[in-house]
């Protein structure tokens, strides 16, 4: 609104002024008025892309899990939008493919109905396990640059995109 005020206060000037004005100072004052609109503009929409939850995330740190475990596990946990089940999502933690229903709102999170196919893999259950255990009691969400946290205000789990290098 404000930059707007100003647009329209600097054409007036620039219309009034014309005959005094050379004709290069005045295209110089447009030029600089519309690079100021587009840059915010452009900002403004760059922050909220970089908010977005519904991608893949690769988890990277939780319990007492190294982060090499996690990244041979290939645990991830995928919240791209369906539109056929459009609060239904997938993760996987190293064995089973997991499922769960989850609801995203202002830094709040709901999960529910976490379940999973029943394969066993020796060596792989543990970090499943306490996945299944512990993604329902997550209340809260944040992303911060390419991290997303979910907590439940005692445990955590950290997450980085994965379309990041």
């Amino acid at each position: 609104m404000i930059i707007l005020n100003l647009m329209v206060r600097i054409w007036l000037r620039v219309f009034v002024n014309f005959k005094r004005m050379k004709f290069l100072k005045a295209l110089g004052i447009l030029s600089l008025v519309t690079l100021l609109v587009y840059s915010c503009k452009t900002t403004n929409q760059t922050s909220l892309k970089s908010e977005n939850i519904h991608r893949k995330w690769m988890l990277v740190e939780y319990r007492d899990f190294t982060k090499d475990e996690l990244t041979k596990l290939e645990a991830n946990m995928d919240l791209t939008k369906n539109s056929d089940a459009p609060n239904r999502y997938t993760a996987k933690m190293g064995c089973n493919g997991m499922f769960f229903t989850a609801e995203f709102n202002q830094g709040k999170a709901k999960f529910s109905g976490v379940g999973s196919t029943m394969m066993y893999c020796e060596g792989r259950m543990k970090l499943e396990e306490w996945f299944g255990k512990d993604l329902p009691k997550m209340n809260q969400y944040k992303i911060e640059g390419h991290f997303l946290t979910l907590t439940d205000g005692a445990a955590s789990m950290k997450f980085v995109a994965a379309d990041w290098d």
